[in-house]
């Protein structure tokens, strides 16, 4: 490899672990850097002093009155929320477990993939039309899906649509997706339609060897549905857990743009050179960089995952059923959780995604019981299941609920398709048979459907933006968790010269309390669990 091949590599300096290597205007071009003095064609590994090593940290959540999070102690010292049953939900976390933000910030943009979350883009959207075999869609339509195309760019801001085709093909396997006649008309198309920055091929991944050839027939940047996917979240990501969990999304598509800078520089002869002194090639030290990158990332998770399950224990401790609201993205989550739980801190977005991280919400329930709302990230079709299991770490709270609101929104053209890429999902996901088999599935949006009835008796009907149906479906809930968590109501006589009542009040849900048969005892009418039923029979030694 001559001088000038190694020209393109020195630009930026690049820390990824504990070295610093020299990055260049894609992220995966050799990440070597060479001593001024030296010449070019003699590339050597430096040696680095005083790296700092990232700390691996996470946020606590504060639990408010009615946004549930986890509070850190020096956020408020010597003060722990209350949430509005007046039980206290505190952390218990060290100070070691928080990362600064100026830290995550810089693993976010170090590792950013050359072209994601960065530029604005004049699009080109390609939709594939598949006559037959196994990506054929059945449930869904070449027009309803450039629709949903259209969408995920409009999502961006200051991206535009500038022309779109649908486009039919019998060989979507192939390198060009196309055929011949088909691929050359669609060239000449794109060349022709003025200021073109980036085409879209809706596909839920291309290979790397099909990204090449594209980029180089048409001479713009080619994104598929996992890079646009991962190009939104990059923007609407605002916490530790959302950026880190996109970083490691994100391995998998540095991983492709690596074998792709490997393969040209193989055509011109140096892709397989070895490093000085090191035993390996450029592209296998890249591997192995990245690999180290991936298990820090997901070392980070593991802790995440850890304090989740510590959240929790906390939720169980205090008794608060918890119910995962879930839905296809856009299906009017988030507006059906401020409207059950009258937060008014939620802000719902008409955008695909808006939502990337799982946060809990405190409601009421018909029987005075508070029932914990879990908003999750939303589904898309047609995503790689790398993009789902990035999020698992979040997205394990849904499997550990005590009941699943399944969100519809009934207004759309594709409602039944994205039914099914939900319940795909939660397949995926390895939720228990128990909470599968009790979804409560909710037509939302139903002020948008003239004349709506459902063909299911069991889903409830309501208008989340209207608060129309809300009360059914609270009641619905309520049932449900009653049952999922072996809750009863029972009616006690207790002694009011005893601490009977304060401890029904602090360890089971209250709902009415009458006068007794004098002056000195009360009916009270309350929701508890059998265990803390136990407990209230051993501690007060009552029958």
């Amino acid at each position: 490899m001559g001088p000038a091949k190694y020209s393109i590599m020195a630009k930026h300096v690049f820390t990824m672990g504990r070295f610093a290597w020299r990055r260049c205007s894609s992220w995966t071009n050799p990440l070597i850097r060479f001593k001024s003095n030296l010449c070019l064609h003699t590339p050597q590994i430096c040696t680095y002093k005083n790296i700092k090593c990232l700390q691996w940290y996470f946020p606590s959540r504060t639990f408010s009155r009615t946004v549930c999070k986890q509070k850190s102690k020096s956020h408020n010292p010597g003060h722990d929320d209350d949430d509005d049953d007046g039980h206290e939900l505190h952390s218990g976390e060290d100070e070691e477990d928080f990362i600064e933000d100026e830290e995550v910030e810089e693993l976010f943009q170090q590792q950013r993939p050359a072209g994601i979350g960065e530029d604005d883009h004049r699009v080109f959207i390609v939709h594939p039309d598949v006559k037959w075999g196994h990506k054929k869609q059945y449930l869904t339509t070449a027009d309803l899906q450039m629709a949903e195309a259209v969408g995920l760019v409009n999502t961006l801001q200051n991206w535009t649509v500038v022309d779109k085709i649908i486009l039919s093909t019998k060989t979507p396997d192939k390198k060009r997706i196309f055929g011949k006649g088909n691929f050359q008309m669609l060239t000449e198309k794109i060349g022709r339609t003025a200021g073109v920055s980036a085409v879209f091929m809706n596909v839920e991944r291309l290979s790397p060897v099909s990204e090449r050839e594209l980029q180089e027939a048409w001479g713009v940047k080619v994104f598929d549905r996992y890079s646009l996917v991962l190009h939104i979240f990059r923007r609407n990501a605002r916490t530790k857990e959302a950026k880190l969990q996109i970083s490691l999304a994100e391995i998998p598509l540095l991983r492709s743009r690596l074998k792709n800078e490997v393969a040209n520089l193989d055509q011109q002869g140096g892709g397989s050179r070895y490093i000085m002194g090191s035993g390996e090639t450029l592209y296998e030290v890249q591997q192995r960089l990245l690999k180290e990158r991936e298990l820090k990332i997901r070392a980070a998770l593991e802790r995440l995952r850890k304090k989740r399950h510590m959240l929790r224990s906390q939720r169980k401790h205090k008794d608060f059923p918890i119910v995962s609201v879930m839905g296809y993205t856009n299906c009017g989550k988030t507006t059906l959780i401020k409207a059950l739980t009258g937060d008014v801190a939620l802000q719902p977005k008409d955008q695909l995604f808006a939502t990337l991280d799982v946060t809990v919400h405190a409601g009421r329930l018909p029987g005075h019981m508070t029932a914990l709302y879990v908003d999750t990230i939303g589904f898309l079709s047609q995503l790689p299941h790398q993009l789902i299991d990035s999020f698992s770490a979040t997205l394990e709270d849904v499997a550990h609920s005590d009941l699943i609101v399944h969100v519809r929104d009934i207004s759309h053209p594709e409602t039944v398709n994205q039914k099914v890429n939900v319940l795909n999902v939660l397949k995926n996901l390895q939720i228990p048979e128990r909470l599968v088999n009790s979804i409560i599935e909710v037509h939302n949006k139903i002020d948008l459907v003239e004349g709506y009835e459902s063909a299911d008796p069991e889903a409830v009907p309501i208008s989340a933006l209207d608060e129309l149906g809300l009360d059914e479906l609270k009641q619905r809930v309520e049932e449900s968790v009653m049952k999922s968590t072996g809750k009863q109501i029972v009616i006690l006589k207790v002694d009011l010269n005893s601490p009977q009542l304060g401890w029904l009040y602090k360890e089971a849900t209250v709902q009415e309390v009458h006068d007794g048969d004098d002056d000195c005892t009360a009916n009270v009418k309350v929701v508890i669990s059998a265990a803390a039923y136990g407990r209230y029979r051993k501690l007060f030694q009552v029958a």
